[in-house]
């Protein structure tokens, strides 16, 4: 059975009509065409996915519609300004901490939150808030240099 939903994403009030068991990745890819979060694995592994609900990184294929009832989501397109990109999707192009681009928005995205909490993290830091984002083209090196960048140049 579907209901009405309401959260507020990027900024804006969003009402979906999904059911219970509807994840927040396909809320976010499939009704609101907020394509830039990827499904990865669909089991929480990944990091892909990464969004943030209410200020904290969460897999959005572990997020039910109605865990996401009345809260505040962040996908990628939501650090845009003025269809600019933030300092740090900027950042990650300028460094080339990009390869494929896959797991790129679920990096980004867990490291906002990690520069929103702590904006001069240790290398171990970013690593630790890393640990939940796969990528197999970089190796890390660069997306890990990218921030420690990225943190001081904010």
């Amino acid at each position: 059975m579907k209901k009405n939903y309401q959260m507020r994403v990027n900024g804006k009030e969003e009402t979906v009509n999904v059911s219970d068991t509807t994840t927040l990745i396909e809320i976010l890819r499939d009704h609101l065409q907020l394509t830039g979060t990827k499904e990865g694995c669909g089991k929480g592994e990944c990091g892909a996915c990464t969004v943030l609900l209410n200020g904290e990184p969460v897999n959005s294929c572990l997020v039910f519609a109605t865990q996401a009832e009345g809260q505040e989501v962040i996908t990628i397109e939501g650090l845009e300004f003025d269809n600019q990109a933030n300092r740090l999707q900027q950042a990650f192009v300028q460094e080339g901490a990009v390869q494929c681009g896959y797991c790129t928005p679920g990096m980004i995205i867990s490291s906002k939150a990690l520069l929103d909490k702590d904006p001069h993290p240790s290398r171990e830091i970013i690593r630790e808030a890393l640990s939940g984002n796969l990528c197999r083209c970089t190796g890390y090196t660069k997306i890990i240099d990218t921030i420690e960048k990225a943190s001081k140049e904010g």
